[in-house]
């Protein structure tokens, strides 16, 4: 049944927006009459404009995209009509209204009706992998197979939440220093584009000679008065190149080996991907994934080209007959803690129980390194920021202190 978004007014007069199934224009208009509402627009939602619009990238879809935490109180609130007793499509017809995001509205919808045409919850989620992943897409597939389709969205919800705690924790750590570091050096560029030519041309106008602190300052401060759009057009342009260069195969693998061998990046970037792995690969098996399907989906999550294909090689060993900690452990890109916590899985038959610990453990890692980074970067700035203003300061005053002595 086709979908359509309309725009009308309610009995009250008042403007509102949504979306409705009907056979046609024609029969969305009278089901929207028969609720009491006088459509002014009605116009069909393609799949294709859908599926368009999310994948393109544009100033508008930072507001309008889908965000993990909408896709997470849908799941559980999908968990919960079920459990209910709900058929599957009036739970998904009933979260529709209350959905705040219309374009994830117009993909319930979409969703909706591919199931009413035949289509299994996984197949019609599929067409949508940048809202649903293949993680969801497969569990999902995995629940409709064993019939616990319930006990698995309530999964999905936590996992969900939980990755997003996660990014959230991460990023709050990071939001002060970053800020402090914008600030410090939009402070700087005023002092040195604005004032500090205001104060050193009453120097340059006694003609007198100038101490090399004096004189380097004002060089490097007429300079950046004079040049500051050569920084600003440098920054764009590595923006530019590097997402360029991301999105090519060669230039991402490159990116992505220099963040491995970085002193404290690398190893950081190394736990961040061994807590996904063991968390995604452990939800898989728990749900009835079998091992190599599991690890071709989870080698697209770890954020990494070298670990992912480390991961891909271990999968090749594995139908091998080989063990997965003894193949992973070849590769050298995951933790020997990691590595040692897989291997005692398999040994002791509880492969998923010792994952989640594993990707516990290195979340928790993650978390209190970034701290600890976070910490020992805000004395760095007030040092730096410091030693910075102090040599503006003694450039300014040098020359003063030269005058005083000659009118002594």
């Amino acid at each position: 049944m086709p979908v359509f978004e309309y725009k009308a007014l309610n009995p009250k007069g008042k403007k509102v927006s949504g979306i409705i199934d009907a056979e046609g224009v024609v029969a969305a208009r009278q089901k929207l009459r028969g609720s009491g509402i006088y459509p002014i627009s009605v116009s069909e939602v393609v799949k294709a404009s859908v599926k368009r619009d999310i994948g393109k990238f544009s100033i508008g879809n930072l507001f309008t995209r889908v965000r993990p935490a909408e896709v997470a109180m849908m799941t559980r609130q999908l968990a919960t009509l079920v459990g209910a007793g709900f058929p599957l499509v009036s739970a998904i017809d009933s979260l529709i209204p209350q959905t705040k995001s219309q374009t994830f509205r117009k993909i319930l919808a979409h969703i909706k009706e591919s199931v009413v045409e035949g289509n299994t919850f996984a197949d019609s989620l599929s067409p949508y992998p940048g809202i649903f992943s293949s993680l969801y897409v497969n569990m999902v597939h995995a629940s409709e197979t064993s019939g616990t389709l319930e006990i698995v969205l309530e999964r999905l919800a936590d996992i969900t939440e939980k990755q997003e705690a996660f990014k959230n924790r991460i990023r709050t750590a990071l939001a002060y220093p970053l800020l402090m570091s914008l600030i410090g050096v939009l402070v700087l560029f005023l002092l040195l584009a604005y004032i500090v030519p205001n104060i050193t041309v009453i120097f340059t106008d006694m003609n007198q000679a100038l101490p090399a602190p004096t004189l380097f300052l004002i060089h490097v401060s007429d300079f950046i008065k004079l040049y500051w759009w050569v920084f600003l057009f440098v920054l764009v342009a590595f923006a530019v190149t590097l997402r360029s260069v991301r999105r090519t195969v060669k230039g991402r693998r490159f990116i992505d080996k220099i963040i491995l061998f970085l002193p404290a990046v690398g190893p950081l970037s190394k736990k961040v991907a061994a807590a996904r792995f063991s968390r995604t690969l452990g939800s898989l098996l728990e749900n009835g994934v079998s091992l190599l399907p599991s690890l071709d989906i989870v080698k697209n999550i770890v954020g990494n080209v070298l670990i992912a294909d480390a991961v891909e090689a271990a999968a090749r060993e594995v139908g091998k007959g080989q063990g997965l900690g003894r193949s992973l452990a070849a590769s050298d890109l995951f933790p020997s803690l990691c590595i040692q916590m897989i291997q005692v899985g398999e040994q002791s038959g509880e492969l998923e129980k010792l994952l989640y610990k594993s990707a516990t453990v290195f979340e928790n890692e993650v978390e209190s390194t970034i701290m600890r980074l976070t910490a020992l970067l805000e004395p760095v700035m007030i040092l730096v920021m410091g030693v910075i203003v102090g040599f503006i300061v003694l450039s300014i005053c040098l020359p003063i202190f030269e005058m005083n002595q000659l009118i002594r």
